[in-house]
């Protein structure tokens, strides 16, 4: 995490100095590059909190990015309207400097396999029996080995499980609709309803007051739901009794980005416009925000690695459904367009439900979420 901040805002001022188109993309791919280590965070709260409080810490470190993602371009539009980009560019990195000051100096370690090792370490100084091992360190494998194991482990996680497979095609195309989103809002204010383009960054805040919405009825609801299913299993806890809120999500949300392209297409109220957006950001958290905390529970140790995965497939299909849904856009318009993206996803939504009813019994066909 240290490594990923730190190279974030070495990237973030390259790109504020920078000169030419050319480094200016370079600065923002090394600057992608570095915010993937946020990939640990849903993993952080699994070491930090037992099942029954994780969805509600889950929820509310979720929260941030939203907020962030939905403020962050108002205030930047903003500022790169009255005082230019370069300005934008040096408030990220005085902010990411500052929180990364906090994150160096009181944040701890919290995965239990180097809390292991330190601890083993500090062992074999105080007693002197340098054959004090942890139980991760039995085996001959080089160090090099164990780099490049940790490195593909993202990927071999996903080939070894049916179940994240499923899931990581169900939550990439659900989240794609954010970007979808995002992508298309501006140039709909802008051209047919006038708006600026800080004023058009700044109707981003509905996204997140939907999200934030959404986000508080996971965090009251997610673990109380838990706690029902286990009890009502005799007390045996499983991931899957995470995903209730994610078939609500899985259904409603091509629901309401139908309703948003019709609203476009059909020059409707701004208001009614926005509603959409916000009721966009609420079906999306209840959907999505659940799913990390399956991918946490249901994969122990190699959460962070199945996240990982999780965010690559997320991140492909950011890439490439947006394209798809611009050329759909351009030839039958917002309505039609956005609405046939819709009804393909809805072919996704049975997932979680089959996930629901199956996947305790899925899961042990491999060794990365088997129970014990």
């Amino acid at each position: 995490m240290n490594v990923a901040n730190g190279l974030f805002i070495a990237a973030t001022v390259l790109a504020a100095l920078s000169q030419s188109t050319t480094l200016f993309i370079v600065a923002r791919t090394l600057t992608g590059l570095a915010v993937a280590g946020n990939v640990l965070n849903p993993a952080i709260v699994g070491d930090m909190f037992v099942s029954e409080q994780r969805g509600s810490a889950m929820s509310l470190i979720q929260l941030a990015p939203l907020i962030g993602g939905a403020i962050g371009p108002a205030i930047a539009g903003a500022v790169a309207e009255t005082m230019g980009w370069r300005q934008a560019m040096w408030m990220s990195v005085i902010l990411a400097t500052a929180c990364e000051l906090v994150f160096l100096t009181l944040f701890r370690e919290t995965y239990k396999v180097a809390v292991l090792r330190r601890r083993a370490a500090r062992l074999r100084r105080e007693t002197g029996n340098t054959a004090l091992r942890t139980v991760f360190d039995m085996d001959d494998t080089s160090k090099k080995r164990k780099v490049w194991e940790a490195m593909v482990r993202p990927f071999t996680v996903l080939a070894g499980s049916g179940v994240l497979q499923l899931l990581s095609v169900f939550g990439s195309v659900l989240f794609t609709y954010y970007y979808i989103m995002a992508t298309t809002l501006p140039d709909i204010l802008q051209s047919q309803y006038g708006l600026s383009a800080a004023a058009s960054g700044s109707t981003l805040i509905f996204f997140s007051i939907g999200s934030t919405v959404s986000v508080m009825i996971c965090n009251s609801t997610l673990d109380r739901i838990y706690i029902k299913l286990r009890d009502a299993n005799k007390g045996n806890g499983q991931p899957e009794y995470r995903l209730p809120l994610v078939i609500i999500g899985g259904f409603t949300l091509p629901l309401v980005v139908a309703w948003y392209g019709w609203a476009a297409q059909c020059h409707a109220s701004i208001a009614w416009l926005l509603l959409s957006v916000s009721v966009i950001g609420f079906c999306l958290m209840l959907g999505f925000l659940p799913l990390y905390a399956y991918v946490v529970d249901a994969f122990g140790l190699y959460a962070a690695s199945a996240m990982t995965a999780v965010i690559v497939m997320r991140c492909l299909a950011g890439t490439f459904l947006p394209l798809a849904t611009g050329l759909l856009v351009d030839r039958f318009g917002h309505g039609i367009g956005l609405s046939a993206i819709g009804v393909a996803s809805l072919l996704l939504a049975p997932i979680p439900v089959l996930v629901l009813r199956y996947g305790a019994k899925w899961r042990q066909g491999s060794k990365y979420t088997r129970d014990e």
